[in-house]
């Protein structure tokens, strides 16, 4: 049965994340992962077992054993789940809202667990107005047409023209290669409005990274 969060204190103020580098999730967004390592295969399973919570956060540097946090990440619910004859888990998490980590926990499981503190983004549980509100689409999918020229990639246009803001900018922010800076700054932004800007802007910059000599922009 789905669960629904109508607030912050709803959610569970311990979580187990998933440390994935230049990996998105944002609320209502959907994220296929492929799971194989044996501490997250064990988280999996005490998921499975609880609430299904899962937090995916992007390492901030340090040891690759045991990299940094960044400090803002998102939690998503598992919806979808199956395993491979391999031994493998393919799942899907729908997000359900950002949060901030207030404190790492000391490990007694193999993976890592966080005090989540969801209260700065219950506005994440509230589906925002389907309609444009202040997405200026015309010139997202302008520079949209010019990042995805650069890079040789093409989308269902007519899905891009018609999907509600909300699915529209949170999709591309999510599927397009990003560098993991840039997409944690998607996931930062305060809202909707604000992230379909800086989505704008990044498609934007990649897009006029070499000028017509060849000489890269600074």
């Amino acid at each position: 049965m789905a669960q629904s969060y109508v607030k912050a204190a709803d959610l569970p103020q311990v979580i187990p994340v998933f440390p994935l580098s230049g990996v998105l999730l944002l609320p209502r967004g959907q994220l296929p992962l492929n799971i194989f390592e044996p501490r997250y295969l064990n988280m999996i399973d005490d998921a499975m077992a609880g609430d299904r919570l899962i937090g995916m956060v992007q390492p901030s540097g340090g040891a690759a054993s045991l990299p940094r946090l960044s400090q803002i990440g998102c939690a998503g619910r598992i919806t979808s789940f199956a395993e491979t004859s391999d031994g493998r888990y393919l799942i899907t998490l729908t997000g359900c809202a950002r949060f901030r980590i207030a404190s790492e926990l000391p490990a007694q499981t193999p993976y890592r667990q966080v005090r989540a503190h969801f209260g700065p983004y219950e506005a994440d549980l509230t589906a925002p107005p389907s309609g444009e509100g202040a997405l200026d689409r015309e010139t997202l999918l302008e520079a949209l047409k010019a990042y995805l020229t650069t890079r040789g990639l093409d989308i269902d246009w007519e899905s891009a023209e018609t999907a509600p803001p909300e699915a529209l900018v949170n999709s591309l922010a999510m599927a397009l290669p990003f560098e993991p800076p840039e997409k944690q700054a998607l996931l930062e932004a305060a809202d909707l409005d604000e992230r379909a800007l800086v989505l704008t802007a990044l498609m934007q910059i990649d897009a006029a990274g070499d000028n017509e000599d060849g000489a890269v922009i600074q």
